[in-house]
């Protein structure tokens, strides 16, 4: 049912809306700089590797191509994965890690695949026709020390000027927010697992 609004209530709320677009334009106005992001999606909470893929779609939208390096998941069988395929070789996808740390049990084999997705990654950020790249749980990597972390950041801050680069994963390191441009930490509120829902085809996988 529709709220009946009088006038004095339509003229208090037209006014204020003129206020706001009038303060809104004037900030996006202010914004001249256009540049490639360093984009970091961290926290405990879920979505940090879904927001990417929606990122990701995004920019197909408007034609770009786009590289993705996953560095902890291997061969799995994902809904983003198969969907993306249907886009060709618009789409760069490269999953390169062996499962989590707790499953392989060996570091040395972890830090071989965490150095190959690495040199994957900057193979995409050399190519000029990339313009958004997405690292799957680096964060992951750099958290349990299989890449020096000092070179990552530097690598990513010495990026070309117009590619974007998103990483995903929880804890961050504080070095890696310190380089990027926009920072997002999922907070974890309620999670479906601790009532023992399994991870379930199209929502986690």
């Amino acid at each position: 049912m529709t709220r009946d609004i009088d006038a004095d209530e339509a003229a208090r709320h037209k006014a204020k809306m003129e206020k706001r677009k009038a303060v809104q334009d004037a900030e996006i106005a202010s914004k001249t700089v256009e540049k490639g992001l360093l984009i970091v999606n961290t926290g405990p909470g879920k979505g940090k590797s879904t927001a990417a893929f929606g990122l990701i779609l995004r920019a197909l939208g408007h034609g770009w191509r786009i590289g993705v390096v996953q560095f902890i998941k291997g061969a799995w069988s994902t809904g983003e994965r198969k969907a993306l395929e249907a886009f060709g070789d618009q789409v760069s996808w490269h999953s390169m890690g062996e499962g989590f740390t707790w499953e392989t049990q060996d570091k040395a084999r972890d830090i071989a695949a965490a150095e190959r997705a690495f040199a994957k990654a900057r193979e995409l950020m050399a190519d000029p026709e990339i313009r958004l790249l997405v690292l799957d749980e680096l964060n992951i990597a750099l958290r349990y020390d299989y890449l020096p972390l000092a070179d990552v950041v530097a690598t990513l801050k010495a990026r070309r000027p117009d590619l974007h680069v998103v990483v995903t994963g929880r804890n961050a390191k504080p070095e890696l927010i310190e380089a990027a441009d926009l920072v997002t930490e999922m907070t974890l509120v309620k999670h479906h697992f601790a009532a023992g829902v399994k991870a379930q085809q199209g929502i986690e996988f």
